[in-house]
């Protein structure tokens, strides 16, 4: 454990709202920093410098809880919707902050909220959570001591001092509670965005694009100015609340990808970014039924099929085991047919081998174990093998003998009731 990570612990601790991330009062932090130089060969090139410092909510003019240290002192107002912490939910030592620098890339335009000056500087900090539950970006408005020029925004930043407290202002913030999303086919998922602004009426533009092997494609756009959204999928009266959240069409192989979420209010662009993934569980099944009756030497081709997953990775393999055994045996000679891609961009697959059992095998449960990225256990189908024994020859001769055997006997009695019956006749016919 880190030092930061244990005096947060205790801090945290201590004031009673472990738990809880509305009512903390600090974070560590990583501030990020970009320095740009120049190579021998004049090319522009960007180095990265981490520092440890805190970030801080409070009043203008608070003094800092670490003096030693860093201090991005956010200034805060009871039940503004500025307060990144509203949004924040879990465990505050699930928490990832990080705070960069951001460049305006040289727009000059004068931010409308309340008190800001064209001198300001900007930062973003980034809260995460380890687990996913949500990503907000927040902008943090700060006036500096010295005035900065503003041909310096890129290359030459304004130092920050080892012990310097930096009092700022929130004054807009993106957020997603659906970092990353899965969905199985034809669901229409909805993916989460939204934001706020420290005034009333922003110069608002929001879009959504989907990002794929490095391609992006607008999939919707609106604009304040102009009154005019395009595409579809996003609630216009939504907008007016801060929610830009996006509802998908029925969801295909192809729907998979980054969704990038952006609020435009100039000068300043936030945006997050979305992961979907598709998957598609099989269906799978065997081609015999919960017993298999089979005569010794007989031979028989048993088939489990894996139809309609997605993505394409599937495990397959068949165990075999006796009542007396306490563990599974992996049978050897299993064969599998190739990937089969239907025409929906699903997969299909099969696992098979051939059984030609003695009587041993009978009492054996055959198992076909299926998994998958969709499937949080495996898909087990089973049969039990019944073997009946096959008749030796010895056993067919003797078949034979006792057929023929009876046969005779049958006919001795024949002829016998026969010669006695003539007998009887004969008798009748002589005088006494």
């Amino acid at each position: 454990m880190t030092v930061l990570k244990y005096i947060l612990f205790i801090g945290l601790f201590s004031t009673g709202v472990l738990g809880s991330v509305e009512g903390i009062r600090w974070l560590p932090c990583q501030l990020v920093e970009e320095f740009f130089h120049r190579n021998s060969e004049g090319h522009l090139e960007t180095s990265f410098h981490h520092r440890d410092v805190f970030l801080q909510f409070g009043k203008t003019g608070d003094l800092p809880e670490f003096p030693e240290a860093v201090t991005f002192l956010v200034t805060v107002h009871a039940g503004s919707k500025m307060d990144m912490r509203h949004y924040a939910d879990g465990d505050p030592g699930d928490l990832r902050c990080e705070i960069r620098r951001y460049s305006t890339a040289g727009i000059q335009v004068l931010w409308k909220g309340p008190e800001a000056q064209e001198d300001d500087v900007w930062f973003t900090c980034a809260l995460q959570h380890s687990q996913g539950l949500f990503s907000i970006t927040t902008f943090l408005r700060h006036r500096p001591a010295t005035p900065p020029n503003p041909q310096d925004d890129i290359n030459k930043w304004s130092p920050i001092g080892e012990r310097e407290t930096l009092s700022t202002t929130a004054v807009m913030l993106v957020l997603t509670r659906s970092p990353a999303v899965t969905s199985a086919l034809m669901r229409d998922p909805t993916l989460h965005c939204q934001f706020a602004v420290d005034h009333k009426q922003p110069d608002l533009t929001v879009e959504w694009r989907l990002q794929k092997h490095s391609e992006r494609k607008k999939l919707y756009s609106f604009s304040s100015r102009s009154g005019t959204s395009e595409g579809r999928g996003v609630s216009v009266r939504g907008l007016s609340n801060g929610n830009a959240s996006l509802l998908l069409p029925p969801t295909t192989t192809a729907s998979e990808g980054i969704y990038i979420c952006s609020i435009y209010v100039p000068p300043l662009y936030g945006s997050q970014d979305i992961s979907l993934q598709i998957l598609e569980s099989p269906r799978v099944s065997l081609n015999v039924g919960p017993t298999l009756q089979l005569s010794e030497g007989e031979s028989q081709k048993v088939v489990c099929d894996a139809e309609g997953y997605y993505p394409l990775d599937v495990q397959m393999e068949w165990l075999r085991q006796h009542q007396s055994q306490r563990l599974p045996e992996i049978l050897k000679t299993v064969l599998f047919s190739s990937h089969r891609h239907h025409p929906g961009g699903t997969y299909s697959l099969s696992a098979f081998f051939f059984l030609q059992p003695t009587a041993r095998d009978s009492g054996y449960t055959y198992t076909c174990r299926t998994s998958h990225a969709s499937l949080r256990t495996p898909i087990r189908k089973s049969f039990t093998l019944l073997v009946t024994e096959s008749a030796s020859w010895t056993d067919i001769i003797c078949g034979v003998g006792m057929f023929a055997f009876v046969g005779i006997m049958i006919y001795i009695l024949l002829v016998m009731l026969r010669y006695l019956h003539r007998a009887k006749k004969e008798s009748k016919r002589k005088p006494y």
